[in-house]
């Protein structure tokens, strides 16, 4: 991109942090408003990440009840709270969250190191107005959903880190970020059994995004998060392990990985580190396949 391209791009739209008080949001509201969709973003061409176009502020402030409406929808709240907002004890909100009825929309860890899950309080509210489910909310537990929980039943990681890559694949801006995209939840061996070449495997890398930043890297609350953020269910690593191999062939056919010139003695290791960036225009995904094209789904259904 030219430099007077790239003025012009900067001159219609705005950093993320001037979007933030354009709006009345704090940045950690702004960032989970971007993560849910609510708030369009653009790739920022000159120096990474993204931007936001004035012309979706203008969206967001012309909208009904703003900025109240839009505070309210990125509310967060606890296990305790969002029970009180169910009308429920916290044992039975916690089972239902671990039967993956409520889905945790972010988390983090207290000083003792334990993960606190957050939920969307809208979303709570949606499910305690639907009579379907009262019966989940009062009485006992229905008989499969209790062997399910004496089973060791536990869906909240699952569930968060579904939503997470709906968020990493809203944001990929080509072939080559979406499979780091559905890279980022997948161990290193897995990867390397599906990606056996070096070269692919190091471009792969430069887009695998790094889990949600919880403590110093290295750290034991930095690896307790990379826990989370890897997938560690049966059904869940074959649905990705499916997906990431058809992400890479199709990167692979769009843009092959870069590769030294011939006679240049170069590791894959260092093509990692200078690797050209990515260009590449976003391409209408499938959504009719895998993990992926449940998420697209569940997104496209508003669940």
């Amino acid at each position: 991109m030219s430099g007077s391209t790239l003025t012009a791009a900067h001159q219609t739209s705005c950093t993320p942090s001037r979007a933030a008080r354009e709006l009345g949001l704090r940045r950690s509201e702004f960032d989970l408003a971007v993560h849910l969709g609510r708030i369009r973003t653009v790739p920022d061409e000159g120096g990474g990440g993204h931007r936001v176009p004035l012309t979706e502020l203008e969206r967001l402030r012309g909208q009904d009840g703003f900025p109240d409406a839009l505070r309210e929808a990125v509310r967060t709240v606890g296990t305790r709270e969002g029970a009180a907002l169910l009308d429920v004890p916290v044992t039975r909100f916690t089972r239902l969250a671990k039967l993956g009825l409520l889905v945790p929309v972010r988390f983090y860890l207290n000083r003792y190191r334990a993960v606190v899950w957050m939920y969307l309080a809208d979303e709570l509210r949606q499910f305690g107005a639907d009579a379907a489910n009262a019966p989940l909310l009062t009485g006992r537990t229905p008989p499969h959903l209790r062997s399910q929980l004496a089973n060791g039943a536990d869906l909240r990681a699952r569930n968060w880190r579904g939503r997470h890559l709906g968020f990493l694949l809203r944001q990929a801006d080509g072939p080559w970020q979406r499979a780091g995209a559905v890279a980022a939840l997948l161990d290193p061996v897995q990867i390397a059994e599906l990606v056996p070449d070096p070269y692919e495997r190091a471009h792969l890398t430069r887009f695998r995004p790094d889990p949600p930043a919880h403590g110093a890297p290295g750290s034991p609350a930095a690896e307790l998060a990379a826990r989370i953020m890897t997938a560690d269910d049966p059904d869940e690593i074959g649905w990705l392990r499916a997906d990431l191999a058809r992400a890479v062939v199709e990167a692979r056919q769009h843009r092959p990985a870069p590769r030294p010139a011939p006679g240049r003695n170069e590791s894959p290791e260092s093509h990692e580190r200078h690797a050209p960036s990515e260009s590449e225009a976003p391409e209408r995904p499938d959504r009719s396949r895998g993990l992926l094209g449940w998420l697209r789904r569940r997104d496209t259904r508003g669940v």
